[in-house]
Parts: C-alpha cells; sequence; structure tokens
C-alpha cells in the first residue's frame, strides 16, 4: 500500500469517533427495536406474559384479513397522491417557471408565482383542513356553489362523507398541500443548471418538451430521488390532513 492510501485510510478512520455516538443511538432507538418486532410477529403475545411462538400464523392471518388489504390500498393512494403526483406536477411547474416564466417574463415573476404555490406549506395542516372542510360542505360550500352556478349541480353531494369521494377529496387536498415542496426543491436544483444548455436547445428549435425530457429532468434527478424520498416518508404519517377532513372517514 502506498503512503497516500494509508494516509487516506487513517483519516477515513479518525472519523470513527465522532460517528460512533450516533451509531449507538441509532442502534438503541431504531436497530433494537427493530428487531424486537420482528420477532414478536412470530409470537402469541398481547405485551404481558410469556409470548408463545407460532411461527408465520401472524402472517397468515394477516393475509387472509380484508380490512388490512383495504386499508393497503388506501395507504397505497395516498402514498401516490402525496409523493408521485406532486413530484410530477412540481417538475413541471419549476421547468415552466424557470424555462418559460423565468426567462422571458423575469425572475421576479418566477419567484412570485413560487411563492403563491407554495403557499399552502407554511399553512398549519388543521387551518388547510378546516377551510377545505368548508369549501367541501355539502350544504353551503363553494365547490357545490359553483357547479350550481354554472350548471352542474347534479355532481354536487357530499364530498367527504360520500365514500366513493372521500378518500379522492383528500388525496386532491394532499396534492395541493404538498406541491410547494417539490417546486421549491426542483426550482433550486434547476439554479445549478447551466443556462447555456436551455440557450442552445432552443437556438437547434428543441421544443419546450424535449428541453424538459433531455436537459431538465436529467440535470436535478438527484432533487428528484429527495424529493420522492421525503414526500413518500411524509405520506406515511399523514393523520391530520385525514383526521380534520373526515374525521376518520364515512362509515
Amino acid at each position: 500500500m502506498t503512503s497516500r492510501g494509508r494516509s487516506g485510510s487513517r483519516e477515513r478512520w479518525a472519523y470513527a469517533p465522532y460517528l460512533l455516538p450516533g451509531l449507538l443511538l441509532f442502534t438503541a432507538v431504531i436497530g433494537v427495536p427493530f428487531l424486537m418486532n420482528i420477532g414478536a410477529s412470530f409470537t402469541d403475545w398481547t405485551g404481558v406474559g410469556t409470548p408463545e411462538w407460532i411461527g408465520l400464523g401472524n402472517y397468515r392471518e394477516l393475509a387472509r384479513d380484508e380490512q388490512f388489504w383495504a386499508s393497503f390500498g388506501h395507504n397505497a393512494l395516498i402514498i401516490v397522491g402525496m409523493a408521485v403526483v406532486p413530484t410530477m406536477i412540481g417538475l413541471v411547474l419549476a421547468s415552466v417557471l424557470t424555462d418559460l416564466i423565468g426567462r422571458h417574463f423575469g425572475a421576479r415573476t418566477a419567484s412570485v408565482l413560487r411563492a403563491c404555490i407554495y403557499l399552502p406549506q407554511v399553512l398549519p395542516i388543521v387551518i388547510a383542513g378546516v377551510v377545505w372542510s368548508w369549501l367541501l360542505a355539502p350544504e353551503d360550500g363553494a365547490v357545490n356553489a359553483l357547479l350550481d352556478a354554472v350548471g352542474l349541480g347534479s355532481l354536487a353531494h357530499d364530498w367527504l362523507g360520500d365514500p366513493a369521494t372521500a378518500l379522492w377529496s383528500v388525496i386532491a387536498v394532499m396534492v395541493w398541500i404538498q406541491i410547494g415542496f417539490p417546486l421549491v426543491i426542483f426550482m433550486s436544483g434547476l439554479q445549478r443548471v447551466d443556462p447555456s444548455l436551455y440557450e442552445a436547445a432552443e437556438i437547434d428549435g428543441a421544443s419546450w418538451t424535449r428541453r424538459f425530457w433531455h436537459i431538465t429532468i436529467p440535470q436535478i434527478r438527484p432533487e428528484i430521488f429527495v424529493v420522492l424520498l421525503w414526500t413518500t416518508i411524509a405520506a406515511l404519517k399523514a393523520f391530520a390532513h385525514i383526521f380534520v377532513l373526515t374525521k376518520g372517514g364515512p362509515g
């Protein structure tokens, strides 16, 4: 091994004492409880007394539980609604604000529009949920009133009280709340993209769509991964949105 290799190895190990406290804390708070939960899943145990080993019995019972699969499907839709959809819309909006509006109408206009779209992110979830529950109210809600005003009164109904539309209404509100986060992250990522790439592509006759697919997306792949990770974690913890809007859901 060369002297440079030995020096690099010593430098890497020099950071170990600083990482050790965090590693021990992670092991104690997350690692050990996680392994204990896995072990408990193979037993029949109520939390008191001696656990009785039953192997895969709990998993077989879970696989036959219709309520579990219904809940699993709802969670999958919520993940799509809070992670995939806002990421896609935020990516398109970030590209439009940066590549079109920012270049043709000025960075100030793009910044104002970005702030307006990001505003739902800074609202407390309870306030946003209460406001949307008023808007979607069956009797005097603004959504039903608007449908009546444009001659579509037959579509007006209890959006949050009907099992057929409650989940989709909640997902729509979640998209509205969540969309500002991907937009800001993607616009920040686009700031490091060389503007000459867009200018050269435009001179060559590339449309906005081609610039979006061949320049924007490849250049901000790290930001796309980060946004999908964070929004997926947020979707798995989405309790307040649903409770404030539906008080637990119809039925």
